[in-house]
């Protein structure tokens, strides 16, 4: 059984151990067929990947002997057989060809996609399970040891999308929960991380308020405000202003965020 991991650093764990020794356009080449795996990329899109819109004469030619090496690669480390079916030309294209145990993309995006389900069911106990899951298989910014190009840098942005929507997934769920202490210091994380999401800032201002931790509560919201005045010129969401003004008075906390709310 292979394995290839992207969600950090770029691994492959091969039965005989070996390294997956690339140079760096074969290594990203590699990543761009990896997070496209099961789909075929067009040479087009590679050389747009390689060379950011502008590549030379030579670029088909340099392609196919990227992908010649990445081959050989593949034979070194798991064994010929194994490369010619997980590495495959479809027409003016190629195509990673994996099954859902071969990449820890599939099991992280199956993970969240469950968790969604699970959300919209009011099952929040499984949500934070299946999130927790999903955030565990990350080890670090996705292919955190290549330099991406325009192609695979949009990827990337789009995967660590989910990768944040499973964070609130998580923090959403566990909010339902009653868990407010527990989720303090990875929201107080979120919102270092996402300064301008205000979902964010909500819901550690809700947290710390039903934590006791009224102080603390207004604080973060003066946070919040002069974070959105000095960075887009905003006053605070109608949200914000709420929660608040029910501190202020003494009304509790309003209700968790759902998932995705803020900017």
């Amino acid at each position: 059984m292979i394995r290839f991991k992207i969600l950090g650093p770029l691994e492959l764990e091969a039965p005989g151990g070996e390294v997956l020794r690339r140079g760096p356009k074969v290594a990203r080449l590699l990543g761009l067929l990896l997070v496209r795996a099961n789909q075929t990329v067009g040479v087009d899109t590679l050389m747009d990947e390689l060379w950011d819109g502008d590549p030379p004469t030579t670029a088909l030619k340099t392609v196919r002997t990227h992908v010649y090496h990445l081959r050989g690669a593949l034979e070194r480390t798991c064994g010929a057989d194994t490369a010619r079916r997980v590495l495959l030309t479809q027409g003016s294209g190629y195509r990673m060809d994996l099954v859902p145990e071969e990449l820890d993309l599939f099991a992280f995006q199956q993970l969240v996609g469950q968790a969604q389900v699970l959300w919209a069911e009011h099952r929040h106990d499984e949500v934070v399970d299946r999130a927790e899951q999903a955030l565990a298989l990350w080890r670090g910014p996705l292919l955190s040891d290549l330099r991406p190009g325009r192609v695979l840098a949009g990827h990337v942005a789009r995967l660590t999308e989910t990768y944040t929507r499973a964070r609130e997934l998580r923090v959403d769920a566990s909010l339902r929960l009653g868990l407010h202490r527990e989720v303090l210091p990875e929201l107080r994380d979120l919102v270092s991380v996402y300064p301008l999401h205000e979902g964010f800032h909500a819901q550690l201002i809700d947290a710390l308020s039903r934590s006791g931790r009224r102080g603390e509560a207004l604080s973060a919201f003066r946070a919040a405000r002069d974070t959105l005045h000095d960075q887009l010129g905003l006053e605070p969401s109608e949200e914000l202003r709420r929660l608040q003004h029910a501190i202020l008075t003494g009304a509790g906390g309003a209700s968790a965020a759902s998932p995705g709310s803020g900017n």
